[in-house]
């Protein structure tokens, strides 16, 4: 795995979130309008709160959407909770060539959304996944 370099203001919203939630975060992906999460396998009822309570309180106080995957050793686990929104119930890994890719099969009334507008989702899935797993390919199925 590559070294994950994280900016000054990603270091405070996983300060803030660490102390909110008493979890240890591996990973933070920020864009314009969400913050993603990546905690320690083990942990994700814990960051998340009793009734969603962290997940509420994080996202009035950063206003953002708040989302919140939980890391695993298992590739198929991690891109399960990568897409656990979109209710993702199988992953399929593949080499083809050099390339390793993963097909995840989603609800299909929500693979438009898992995708996203111009494939923004997918791409900000794609890479997290990429951080952690060397995953180079992914599609939703």
């Amino acid at each position: 795995m590559s070294d994950i370099v994280l900016d000054n203001q990603t270091l405070l919203h996983i300060t803030l979130f660490e102390r909110m939630t008493r979890t240890t975060i591996k990973d933070c992906v920020e864009t314009d309008d969400r913050i993603i999460f990546v905690v320690k396998a083990g942990q994700i009822s814990k960051a998340v709160g009793i009734k969603g309570e962290n997940v509420s309180k994080l996202r009035k106080q950063l206003s953002k959407t708040i989302q919140i995957v939980e890391y695993s050793e298992d590739p198929v686990q991690f891109i399960k909770s990568v897409f656990h929104p979109y209710e993702a119930n199988a992953v399929d890994i593949e080499q083809r060539g050099d390339l390793t890719h993963a097909t995840v099969t989603v609800n299909p009334l929500l693979k438009a959304k898992a995708i996203g507008k111009a494939g923004r989702n997918l791409k900000i899935a794609r890479d997290m996944i990429y951080r952690h797993h060397k995953i180079q390919s992914v599609s939703v199925a």
